[in-house]
């Protein structure tokens, strides 16, 4: 591992078309090695995607793994690159990150799981502190890492899911925006089954429950590849209204609805490669068996 995180450290250095293209060529490689998140992927974009042919399906795939495996080079450049470089690659569009929502109340930055998601919290965190929930790594280089990288700007107060809500409500209270990843599949806890992309889900809601208890902005915010390998997108959308209403289900399908209209402008993009419906409604059968 010390040697992958020397090797990364050395790849900061190159242009980014360079290691973007790098990233492409060791996607395409994993895309045919890797059976199982192949099978995953191919999976998903059959539920979500029936309108496409099985050849157009395996075409966004391999796209996806090499947006997957480009973002993952590319973090080299997030974790070591100096601020200025940082902020010629990330266009943040206007009007820029909400300091002033953040700083006049609670609000959660929601951000979904497109493969550029690391650098809607770099660009974040040029400008403010956050709080957000965190998952150690197995190896404790690589988490050392990973936490030095996402907090080298400013102090980040990062927490354990076992932890529960209480801190990261506390943090709110005290002026962090919240930033939150809220599309995966964590099984049937706190969590409600709501279609997306008309399939049933197990979808958290923690994002309408946190937001209805402080009071909380949902501003979302989405990070994506600029054209051409000249870096990173990154849009902050409104304050979603009335939101989340009294019922939760709803406010769930809401951000649902939201994620499925953004994974159509940058369908390569999405997290494909998760098993975003392995909890299944009682007495159905496991998609990816």
């Amino acid at each position: 591992m010390r040697l992958l995180i020397g090797l990364m450290w050395l790849l900061h250095w190159l242009p980014l078309p360079i290691l973007g293209r790098i990233g492409n060529l060791v996607g395409d490689l994993l895309f045919l090695v890797l059976r199982k998140r192949r099978h995953i992927a191919l999976t998903n974009l059959r539920l979500c995607r029936p309108e496409l042919s099985e050849a157009e399906r395996r075409t966004l795939a391999r796209a996806h793994f090499r947006a997957y495996s480009r973002s993952v080079w590319e973090r080299a450049i997030l974790w070591w690159a100096s601020p200025a470089r940082l902020r010629r690659l990330i266009q943040v569009e206007a009007p820029g990150v909400p300091l002033a929502e953040i700083a006049a109340g609670p609000t959660i930055l929601l951000c979904p799981h497109f493969v550029c998601l690391d650098v809607a919290g770099v660009a974040v965190m040029l400008e403010s502190s956050l709080c957000s929930i965190y998952v150690a790594q197995k190896n404790k280089v690589f988490d050392a890492v990973l936490r030095a990288g996402r907090s080298r700007f400013r102090p980040v107060q990062l927490f354990s899911r076992k932890e529960g809500i209480k801190p990261i409500m506390r943090a709110m209270r005290e002026g962090l925006p919240y930033f939150m990843l809220p599309d995966m599949d964590f099984g049937d806890k706190d969590a409600a089954f709501v279609p997306f992309f008309g399939v049933p889900a197990a979808t958290l809601t923690a994002p309408g429950r946190i937001a209805a208890a402080t009071g909380a902005r949902v501003i979302p915010v989405v990070a994506t590849f600029l054209p051409n390998f000249a870096g990173w997108r990154v849009r902050f959308y409104p304050a979603w209204d009335n939101y989340p209403g009294t019922d939760m289900v709803a406010a769930a399908r809401t951000m649902n609805a939201f994620i499925e209209a953004r994974v159509a402008e940058a369908p390569a993009e999405y997290f494909w490669t998760h098993k975003r419906f392995k909890t299944r409604p009682p007495g159905e059968p496991s998609f990816y068996a």
